[in-house]
């Protein structure tokens, strides 16, 4: 039983709720802000000191997610690409990317990139990234693991291991279209690529995690849009929940059994192959494109869930706001649910109404 003299820890509150145990109360979590918010609210009554997501959630206190320490273990591109401007063009610059690719950027405002060029156009590039950027061997890319999990734990938070990505970053290094179309027409390429991704992030898990206490593994697959998934079921079956599924075995073995799946859009059509290889928390359920109760009717308590509060809904009116917790409430009570805004708070959300919207998730949790 917890010593009541002591206060219960976001760590133990969020391992609580991931386990489908009963906490004080659930974490009280958050997923960011576009850097356009922050800087609006500063004439909204929001301090002028606070310029970044962790000193929003400190100023708010929140519990995280930006918050949630990552272990100093570099996986992925290594090291990245410099982020070099190479043409200025008044209102935008032609630059290269921490990933290799060539884009224009707007000088002003939140934009996706216009892509020129992506790193990864061809077999010659592969080599060049696998050898130059993907050596996984590299002792640099494993830093103080040890300290870096006692500093978590003593200040109370959970650590999280970053388990990479299969789809994704193939996609940002390649473009969709050019990813697209090497899943159709070049498997053995693509299957050569995602086993060298499955091997690093082994690798990594063997070299570092022996003696470690680790809470969670943290997966980034952005590769759903509003209608649907960006692959098909089909090739998504064959080419990655198979290597997706020998990766959770590992980190089983070393006692981290919740794997969180970073995914925007629709998720619907792809989250039975994610469950079946162990990947069991979907985030941040994109309240436009993903209905958390459908995925929690047909999952049940195989499946984890954060996000889900419809970030739209901020932006109206305070009965609006309302109701979109209203919504979400009969989810949190089910447990083995963790509410956040359903993506970056956009500018359109006043401060006040952000505030109101903490306010009211206080209630429920």
């Amino acid at each position: 039983m917890h010593n009541l003299k002591n206060p219960i820890t976001t760590r133990e509150r969020f391992n609580r709720v991931i386990h489908w145990e009963k906490p004080d109360k659930i974490p009280n979590m958050d997923f960011g802000y576009w850097e356009e918010t922050i800087q609006l609210w500063h004439s909204q009554g929001l301090p002028d000191h606070i310029k970044t997501d962790i000193q929003m959630e400190e100023y708010l206190k929140l519990e995280g997610e930006s918050r949630i320490p990552t272990l100093p273990i570099s996986n992925g591109l290594f090291p990245p690409f410099e982020n070099r401007v190479i043409e200025d063009k008044g209102d935008s610059v032609i630059v290269q990317d921490h990933e290799g690719n060539i884009c224009e950027n707007l000088k002003n405002g939140s934009s996706i990139p216009r892509y020129l060029k992506f790193g990864l156009e061809s077999r010659k590039d592969w080599e060049r990234y696998k050898n130059e950027r993907l050596d996984y061997t590299l002792p640099e890319r494993i830093g103080n693991v040890k300290d870096a999990v006692k500093r978590a734990h003593d200040s109370g938070m959970p650590i999280r291991f970053h388990a990479g990505s299969l789809y994704g970053w193939l996609r940002n290094w390649m473009g969709v279209e050019r990813f697209s179309i090497a899943l159709m027409m070049e498997q053995d390429w693509i299957s050569e690529m995602m086993d060298h991704l499955t091997d690093m992030t082994l690798y990594l898990i063997e070299k570092s995690f022996e003696g470690l206490d680790i809470d969670v593994a943290w997966w980034w697959e952005d590769m759903c849009y509003n209608k649907g998934p960006l692959v098909s079921p089909k090739i998504f079956n064959k080419l990655m929940v198979p290597r997706y599924r020998v990766i959770t075995r590992l980190l089983k073995k070393y006692n981290v059994d919740v794997n969180v799946l970073d995914c925007d859009g629709n998720i619907h059509e792809l989250t039975g192959g994610w469950i079946d290889a162990g990947i069991n928390c979907m985030f941040p359920l994109e309240a436009l494109h993903t209905d958390p109760f459908v995925l929690r009717k047909r999952f049940g308590e195989k499946l984890l869930l954060m996000g889900g509060v419809n970030k739209v809904a901020l932006a109206g009116t305070k009965d609006d706001i309302s109701r979109e917790i209203e919504r979400i409430q009969p989810l949190v009570a089910q447990g083995g649910y963790i509410p956040t805004v359903d993506h970056r708070v956009p500018p359109d959300v006043s401060f006040d109404s952000y505030l109101f919207y903490l306010e009211k998730k206080r209630e429920i949790l």
